[in-house]
């Protein structure tokens, strides 16, 4: 067993450089597909070769056919099983982990390589719904193939489109009957949505004898989480509905146009209640200043009154020779009549105007970015989930764009602090961008080739930056950076989420 895993390996070495893929959504699928190859040797001598497709539910298992791999199950010590990726440079040895031969479904591990993981489709799928096939199809083996070695080198799965016709049960196994062409070669192969999400396993086709239409099967998705569920292997499940980016797209703008609205009748309805405010202050305040200047014309009419009854009594005094008495009279009813004539003339207008309160002045050195501790929550309406969980998301932002006390951002073009990750081992880039005000976090994820990511990877390696830092030099080397890996992305991502945040939630 040990020199049939040796020669095995030593055919599984092959060298290939592959063109750059466009960045849809079936490229991106197409790069968990994998060819699956048994190799029968008896006495040192290759006696069979077998193959099939499978596809990658986790970086390290592979979900394929139970027929594709049953001469390894009947003669484990004379059937090697292999598998090549459709991206790299070598092909790996494969362990079978687990089998079930009534749902024709089988479970692979590979060791010494990950590969990226497809997402399987849990929602309800209409029967007319667009579909791909994506494997090996051994007709175009035939055509192409130039040695053995064609069939363990790496090279990008065949994808075929049709429509979904409906469900029928096949020996007690749910089957989705499509119109995508297979042939011999595509067992064990994935039948994927426009997302590029698991709908089903393609297992077997029907003959197209005396001119009738072919059709396929392809394995439900129901019965193949109950086979992963059977084996223990955990996988990664979506169940929103298929948008392409242009959908998605105009979805968010009618969900910004909803909350623009929403936010116009808010500052309407605020507005009124401000003018109401103040048109009941300026009612009160006028009333008040009516009240005060009729008081105060009363006081003056009095103190008029009172003067003049005292200049009267200066004259009676004066008539009577009391002049002492007739100056303390006449002086009074000269200080009344004065005091009267004063508050008549200050008295207060009937109208008074209230004073609006004033904004307080923005500072100019204030922080670009909010700071505080945040929580987002999916914004499903703004958008596009082809294969991420949507579980909410806790940020902590500091003035100079740290984020959750770790990763540094940076301001973007678009005036939003974004970060771009570029990881070694997954082949998937991932820009992250926060709003100055924080209250919108924004995840953008593109699924690439190889190709495209070994630019990406090689242009992140010209500045490394572990951790948070205030150095201007340091920032303003990250954002140059940042842009250079833009340009080098496809023109949309095949993945955008949108979060809505609130301020309080402690980050972690």
């Amino acid at each position: 067993m040990t020199r049939l895993l040796a020669l095995l390996l030593a055919l599984l070495t092959a060298t290939v450089v592959l063109p750059a893929r466009a960045a849809d959504d079936i490229s991106a699928a197409s790069r968990s597909v994998v060819r699956v190859v048994t190799v029968a040797m008896v006495d040192g001598e290759v006696v069979g070769f077998g193959h099939g497709s499978g596809i990658a539910i986790s970086p390290t298992r592979i979900v394929t056919n139970a027929h594709v791999v049953e001469s390894a199950v009947k003669y484990p010590n004379n059937v090697a099983l292999g598998v090549v990726p459709s991206e790299g440079q070598k092909s790996y040895a494969g362990k079978l982990i687990a089998i079930d031969t009534n749902r024709d479904l089988a479970l692979i591990e590979i060791s010494g390589t990950r590969l990226p993981a497809a997402a399987v489709y849990s929602g309800p799928l209409d029967s007319g719904a667009d579909v791909v096939a994506l494997g090996y199809p051994g007709n175009v083996d035939l055509a192409t193939a130039r040695s053995a070695a064609d069939y363990i080198t790496p090279r990008t799965p065949v994808r075929s489109e049709g429509n979904l016709s409906n469900t029928q049960s096949v020996d007690g196994v749910a089957m989705l009957v499509h119109t995508a062409k297979i042939s011999r070669g595509n067992s064990g192969g994935p039948l994927v949505d426009q997302c590029g999400r698991i709908v089903g396993i393609n297992t077997a086709i029907t003959r197209a004898d005396d001119g009738d239409s072919p059709f396929a099967f392809a394995i439900s998705t129901r019965e193949v989480a109950r086979f992963l569920a059977d084996a223990g292997q955990q996988y990664g499940s979506i169940g929103t509905p298929c948008l392409s980016m242009a959908e998605a797209d105009a979805r968010d703008r009618a969900a910004l146009d909803a909350d623009a609205r929403k936010t116009a009748e808010a500052n309407a309805a605020k507005d009124a209640a401000a003018a109401l405010d103040r048109q009941l202050k300026q009612a009160r305040a006028e009333e008040a200043a009516l009240d005060a200047r009729e008081n105060r014309i009363a006081l003056a009419g009095v103190l008029f009154v009172i003067g003049a009854l005292s200049a009267g009594a200066a004259m009676l005094f004066y008539s009577q020779k009391k002049m002492r008495n007739a100056k303390i009279a006449g002086g009074a009813g000269a200080v009344l009549v004065l005091g009267a004539a004063v508050l008549f003339v200050t008295r207060p207008d009937a109208h008074a105007e209230i004073k609006d309160e004033a904004a307080a002045p923005a500072t100019p050195d204030s922080p670009k970015i909010a700071e505080g501790n945040y929580l987002c929550t999916i914004r499903p309406d703004r958008s596009r989930i082809t294969v991420s969980s949507t579980t909410d998301v806790p940020v902590k932002i500091a003035a100079n764009g740290c984020v959750n006390d770790r990763t540094q951002y940076a301001m973007g073009a678009d005036g939003h602090w974004q970060r771009i990750l570029v990881p070694n081992e997954e082949a998937t880039v991932t820009v992250a961008s926060i709003d100055p005000t924080g209250q919108e976090y924004r995840v953008d994820r593109y699924l690439l080739d190889a190709d495209t990511m070994a630019k990406a990877r090689e242009i992140r390696a010209g500045v490394t930056l572990k951790s948070c830092t205030a150095d201007p030099d340091a920032l303003a080397g990250l954002a140059t950076q940042q842009e250079a890996i833009r340009a080098v992305l496809p023109p949309t991502p095949n993945e955008r989420l949108v979060y809505q945040c609130q301020k309080g939630a402690a980050a972690p």
